[in-house]
């Protein structure tokens, strides 16, 4: 069983990911954390000095390496994943793809406390961050609409995750 997480940027991926893992007993990967693992550095710095289409294409490739040197895993991926190189279309002939799907309002709240660390919107003032999210929702939709499975992340419960991701 493999199961990709993907949704937009603060969307709870990795904290429903690990969840799953440790009540599947399946093992998990954070394909930001294996990137920055492997690199020595964090998506920030690999974004500042070599440039988004690097990090996407670095992305694909450990996208690829992990779902291919393993039969089981719970991965959540990056919010942009599905979006590079067929990656969505990769996922879904590899596994379940779930696409967690978060309020605008929320997204808006938890990505104001986290810009510094997100290389996409580390330099945007607070009151140019919604409009952000709103533009690059709106482009992203239409890859996390095609996931298999589409879950609200408010007001979802783990069980209720696992019982959907079953019953695809």
């Amino acid at each position: 069983m493999k199961i990709f997480l993907i949704g937009f940027m603060g969307s709870g991926k990795s904290h429903w990911g690990r969840q799953l893992s440790e009540k599947l007993q399946l093992p998990f990967f954070d394909l930001d954390e294996q990137i920055e693992q492997q690199e020595g550095k964090t998506v920030l710095e690999l974004f500042n000095e070599k440039g988004e289409e690097n990090f996407r294409l670095l992305e694909k490739d450990f996208l690829h390496i992990i779902t291919e040197s393993h039969d089981s895993f719970i991965m959540a991926c990056g919010g942009g994943t599905p979006c590079y190189y067929n990656s969505l279309d990769y996922m879904k002939q590899a596994g379940t793809v779930v696409w967690i799907n978060t309020s605008l309002d929320v997204l808006y709240e938890r990505l104001r406390q986290e810009k510094e660390n997100r290389p996409l919107i580390k330099d945007l003032p607070d009151e140019q961050l919604r409009s952000f999210i709103l533009k690059k929702y709106a482009d992203r939709k239409i890859y996390y609409d095609q996931a298999d499975i589409h879950v609200d992340e408010e007001p979802l419960q783990l069980d209720q995750l696992i019982e959907k991701i079953f019953h695809a």
